[in-house]
């Protein structure tokens, strides 16, 4: 069974493998992150070079040494749900760690409070951000929540976010947008379907103008962001002998960070005019900003050219604070979120040296 933070200190001195690993076996599906915050706001506060702060399940650490310039270092706490059957705890297979929240995005946690550890008196102020909600929706995020609540710990001039990226800079992030198109119908006893209409049947309007979509890739300040359109739950129906009168089919769709959430949702209404449309949830993207003079110092420093994000991340947030940001961390981005799970090691380590001789 996964560890709770009772049964577990949290040694931020030992390998980062070995940090991923203990982190990852405190289980924190979101909603759950409060044993994991305990231990990390444990672990931190015996570090006398930092304050910290508890918001919510979020922790903040930062540095004060009068630097002339601050960077941010934030990673979520949270995972997606388990497997059915289940991927904790965690396990080797040759030079891989497997399980829920390896790849996304615990190996990058482990990066951040290593450092943290590590490098008492940083070349530039540090702040660290834990946070919880990230996996869900926008509301429930714990990085927007100090963002409109306590910005002033967010302060920074450049940000980096250890999401999964193979250790190498992915500027930006797209934007993620869900609607729900409902479409209407009349009940009716099955046994008499002629007196109803097939709310469910009908729903095949929505589907056939998904099928027939076809995507966009769209260049942004030289990096091109890949745009999809998809249904990714549908719901209908009261029971076994009742023609349905209504079917929701929810619809998600990544943008480029060139649109807004305004151009994006009034995209959505024109592909499905006529039809019932309901904004759910939102959040933009980012533009890379990497011609900005410190990320482009960071990108030169890694040697090898940014790529872009196509997921969601909360650099969006930070560039909504007017502070550049990339993402950047373990992990290959394909594997977050999926049963099989995993780390390759070496790019914990990997990502721990990098960001140690930038920053020591």
């Amino acid at each position: 069974m996964p560890m709770s933070a009772s049964d577990i200190q949290l040694d931020l001195s030992q390998d980062p493998v070995d940090l991923t690993r203990a982190l990852c076996d405190i289980e924190s599906v979101s909603g759950n992150e409060g044993p994991i915050a305990d231990a990390v706001e444990a672990a931190l506060s015996r570090l006398p070079w930092l304050t910290v702060t508890r918001h919510g399940d979020s922790v903040v650490a930062r540095t004060e040494l009068g630097r002339d310039e601050r960077v941010v270092l934030a990673g979520h706490l949270d995972t997606v749900p388990l497997a059915a059957e289940p991927n904790l705890p965690t396990w080797y297979e040759g030079d891989l760690l497997y399980g829920r929240g390896t790849c996304d995005m615990k190996g990058g946690v482990a990066v951040q409070l290593a450092l943290a550890a590590a490098v008492p008196e940083p070349s530039r102020d540090l702040t660290f951000v834990f946070y919880d909600g990230e996996e869900v929706e926008s509301a429930r995020n714990g990085l927007g929540r100090i963002s409109r609540e306590a910005p002033h710990l967010l302060a920074g001039d450049f940000a980096v976010l250890l999401e999964p990226t193979s250790g190498l800079v992915e500027g930006g992030c797209n934007g993620t947008l869900r609607v729900d198109v409902t479409v209407h119908g009349k009940a009716a006893h099955s046994a008499r379907a002629w007196m109803g209409r097939n709310a469910i049947h009908d729903a095949q309007v929505v589907l056939g103008r998904l099928a027939a979509y076809e995507p966009q890739e769209v260049e942004v300040e030289g990096l091109v962001f890949r745009e999809s359109l998809n249904a990714v739950l549908i719901n209908g129906g009261v029971a076994g002998n009742v023609i349905p009168d209504r079917c929701v089919v929810s619809v998600n769709y990544r943008f480029a960070p060139s649109k807004s959430v305004q151009d994006a949702e009034h995209h959505l209404r024109e592909l499905f005019t006529g039809l019932d449309v309901v904004l759910t949830d939102a959040a933009g993207g980012a533009r890379p900003g990497l011609d900005q003079p410190m990320a482009k110092a960071f990108v030169d420093l890694i040697g090898v050219p940014a790529g872009p994000k196509y997921g969601w991340t909360d650099v969006a947030r930070f560039s909504e604070l007017g502070i550049p940001a990339v993402n950047f961390g373990p992990g290959d981005p394909l594997k977050a979120h999926a049963d099989d799970e995993f780390v390759p090691v070496q790019e914990i380590r990997d990502c721990l040296r990098v960001l140690t001789a930038w920053l020591a």
